[in-house]
This record gives structure tokens, C-alpha cells and sequence, in this order.
């Protein structure tokens, strides 16, 4: 089975993204000559799972941002047309995570970045996410879009493997999830 890794960013408060699902916090607070380690995180990813919004907040940037084979998460998008340009990076499915993983596997992509609040939390109700990478920017955003929800009264045990301080105040904690 492909294995599902998250590297993402958070608010000090939890929140990976603004209520209307903006970054701005994000860009406005973090040093873009500070390497925080994302591009040897990159290095080691087959392909990209990312659910809709995700995928429509880095439409929007220019040049796309990824290399690598993009997979979309969306019921709402399952029949739209993905933009020219990204024809053949770009794929939009509504199954569920387990599904994708499977049909992942059988094309023979090993390790997959789970990108995106909802799907990272499916990810991990449905136990594929084998790691993960969380940076922790001290800005308080108060309210917004958490990275983590609701766990069906299963709690995730995590290992933790490593935690880093950056000059710039960013704090990055490494975690296996434990059994």
C-alpha cells in the first residue's frame, strides 16, 4: 500500500488556514530563505493527494507549484474539466481515501503527501498516514480552519521523533504514528 507522510503548517492556535481559507498568516510570518526542510521532504514523495480546497487555493498560484502527479479529493469537482495547462499532472477523483491509496499502489507510487485539512483528517481516521511533519508559526490567528477534527473516539497514538527551532521562531516537531 502507498504510504500517506503530511507536512504542513500551523497557526500557534491549530489552524491551517484562515476562515475563508486564505494563507496569508502563513506568508506574512515565515522566511522564505529559511529552509524549514520541505523541498528534502519533497525529494522523498511519489505523488500529491490533496482535497478541493487545497487544490483551488494553489490553483491560483503562478507558476503551479508541484512537479510531481497531482490526485484531487472532491465530490463537487468529479466532473469538471482540470485546466490545460495541468492536463496529465492533474486528476480529479471522488473515491475514498482507502481507495485511492490502493489504486495508488497499483501504479506503483510508494509514498504519497497528504495536503489539505479534511483529507488529512480522513487520512488519518482511516489509518494511512504513516508520519508526519508539523511546523507550528508563532502567530495567534484565532479562528480559522483546524488541521485536526473529530476522531470518532479513536485517539491516533503518535512517537515523537524530533523537534527543531528556526531563528525565525517557527517550531517543527516530526511524529510517527505509533501502531
Amino acid at each position: 500500500m502507498t504510504t500517506g507522510h503530511i507536512f504542513i503548517a500551523t497557526s500557534l492556535d491549530g489552524f491551517i488556514a484562515s476562515p475563508d481559507g486564505t494563507i496569508d498568516w502563513l506568508i506574512q510570518h515565515t522566511n522564505p530563505d529559511e529552509d524549514h526542510g520541505y523541498d528534502a521532504f519533497m525529494a522523498q514523495i511519489d505523488v500529491i493527494v490533496m482535497g478541493r480546497g487545497t487544490y483551488q487555493t494553489v490553483l491560483a498560484f503562478d507558476p503551479w507549484p508541484y512537479a510531481l502527479p497531482v490526485v484531487v479529493l472532491s465530490r463537487s469537482l468529479a466532473a469538471e474539466e482540470v485546466p490545460t495547462h495541468l492536463a496529465g499532472q492533474v486528476r480529479i477523483t471522488a473515491l475514498p481515501p482507502r481507495a485511492v491509496m490502493a489504486g495508488l499502489a497499483a501504479e506503483g507510487y510508494k509514498r504519497a503527501y497528504i495536503d489539505g485539512g479534511q483529507i488529512i483528517q480522513a487520512f488519518l481516521r482511516d489509518g494511512l498516514i504513516a508520519d508526519m511533519v508539523i511546523t507550528r508559526v508563532p502567530v495567534l490567528i484565532g479562528s480559522g480552519r483546524s488541521l485536526f477534527g473529530p476522531l470518532d473516539g479513536t485517539d491516533i497514538a503518535l512517537r515523537h521523533l524530533q523537534t527543531q527551532s528556526f531563528p525565525s521562531g517557527l517550531v517543527q516537531s516530526r511524529y510517527q504514528i505509533a501502531g
